[in-house]
């Protein structure tokens, strides 16, 4: 069978690892795809001393790739939204089937980019776009292909993960924490898509779309990141029997389906809370198959480059393929066609338990004063920890609340940060058990 050809968009640090594993291990891809699969010409602004480019045609032009009549498949690895966008509905304008592991891309213009393709009969494929190598994409469209999903959570930013790793382990503040990620290379100079939870919430709208049949909808995603968590929030956890960890968490509900990423209590004794460091993990659970758990490097050139490979060797076995008889891009037939489809619930209507801590002045009446708004707000407590009083009178008060709903939470967040003798703002985190029941 005559060989599929491959453009490479970009030769940064996934450009790179893609091209040198398409190269590496060709005789190996070669016998999994029953085809030779050939890099016909790659497109990069600044050369990648990694990779020997040698004898293939090269340009720092990419739509020069999109529009080459000798190129089966283009490889997206330029990342950011427009020029991205550009590039991907050129090449499915010119009958190329794409390859990205852009997840803004997919999360923000992936409706229009999957119409686009279906009209062409085009393949677009993104498993790389969440969760690095770990191939949770395929798993949910797919391998769990039998089952009602009832909910997913998922670790799916390496940075924040390292960042509350280590504020556990070493007791530091976030800042601390941050610079070193920043030095190590693992946080962006400007880190706030990582740490204010932007990326994960791609992501997350990826990976709700592919489990429940609904249209991307990221701006709908409700996105808290994890600055405002303390050394001595993560010990206070710790002291609970929880550890903190930054998920995106959806489920589906009798009301619609959520879809939120925050800072998240969950018991220590959950596979999630034992990830550790800069990896990945996603938590899905099946009415039939019940809980999975998918693990592994959620960044990284080489990690990635296995998911975008694996993309390419699956576009080169479907290409024969006519397209209706194609696993569909989102795993569902007919996405945005049904008006019956479950809304996204906002935040304020999604029900949870809360762990909450305040500095209220030591004197007599403060506590019932709050549980009494508590209770107001029909919220019950289930553990309470007063600590001894600071330095300035203040004492820390350390609350867990039952499951309620954030409606009744910010009202009764509001009455207690209006309250003479609590200092400050309340901080409130959510929490998740994660098991069968939920």
């Amino acid at each position: 069978m005559k060989p599929v050809r491959v453009g490479i968009c970009g030769l940064g640090t996934v450009g790179g690892g893609t091209f040198n594993v398409l190269t590496r291990n060709a005789d190996e891809i070669a016998r999994r795809a029953g085809r030779p699969i050939v890099i016909e010409q790659v497109a990069y602004r600044t050369p990648n001393p990694e990779c020997d480019v040698t004898g293939i045609k090269s340009t720092q032009d990419v739509f020069e790739v999109a529009a080459n009549p000798d190129i089966d498949v283009v490889v997206e690895l330029i990342g950011g939204y427009d020029v991205a966008r550009e590039l991907v509905l050129t090449a499915i304008e010119n009958g190329k089937h794409v390859v990205t592991a852009n997840k803004a891309l997919i999360a923000v213009h992936g409706n229009e980019i999957f119409k686009a393709a279906h009209e062409k009969g085009v393949i677009v494929a993104f498993e790389a776009a969440v969760a690095g190598g770990i191939p949770v994409i395929k798993s949910l469209r797919e391998g769990l292909g039998a089952n009602r999903i009832e909910w997913l959570a998922g670790i799916i930013n390496g940075t924040g993960n390292f960042i509350l790793t280590h504020m556990r382990d070493e007791g530091r503040a976030f800042e601390d924490v941050l610079a070193e990620a920043q030095a190590l290379g693992y946080a962006e100079a400007d880190p706030t898509f990582d740490v204010e939870g932007i990326d994960a919430a791609h992501k997350l709208t990826i990976l709700a779309s592919i489990a429940y049949g609904v249209p991307l909808q990221f701006e709908k995603a409700y996105t808290e990141g994890i600055s405002r968590v303390t050394a001595e929030d993560v010990e206070q956890a710790d002291n609970l029997g929880y550890i903190i960890k930054h998920l995106g968490i959806s489920k589906r509900t009798d009301d619609g389906l959520e879809l939120r990423v925050h800072p998240t209590l969950i018991p220590k004794e959950r596979l999630l809370a034992n990830v550790h460091g800069v990896k990945n993990a996603i938590a899905v659970m099946g009415d039939a198959v019940g809980p999975t758990l998918y693990y592994g490097a959620g960044a990284g050139a080489e990690p990635t480059a296995s998911a975008v490979v694996a993309d390419v060797l699956d576009v080169a076995r479907d290409i024969t393929t006519d397209h209706h008889y194609r696993v569909p891009y989102l795993a569902f037939s007919g996405i945005g066609e049904n008006a019956d489809q479950p809304p996204i619930l906002a935040m304020e209507e999604i029900s949870t338990a809360y762990y909450l801590r305040l500095l209220a002045v030591d004197r007599p009446g403060v506590l019932a004063r709050v549980a009494t708004i508590l209770s107001e707000e029909g919220i019950s407590i289930e553990a309470l920890i007063q600590k001894e009083a600071t330095e300035g009178e203040l004492v820390p008060i350390i609350l867990m609340t039952h499951r309620t709903r954030e409606k009744q939470m910010n009202e009764a967040i509001r009455k207690i940060e209006s309250m003479a003798d609590i200092a400050g703002s309340v901080t409130r985190i959510r929490v998740e058990s994660l098991d069968e029941n939920q």
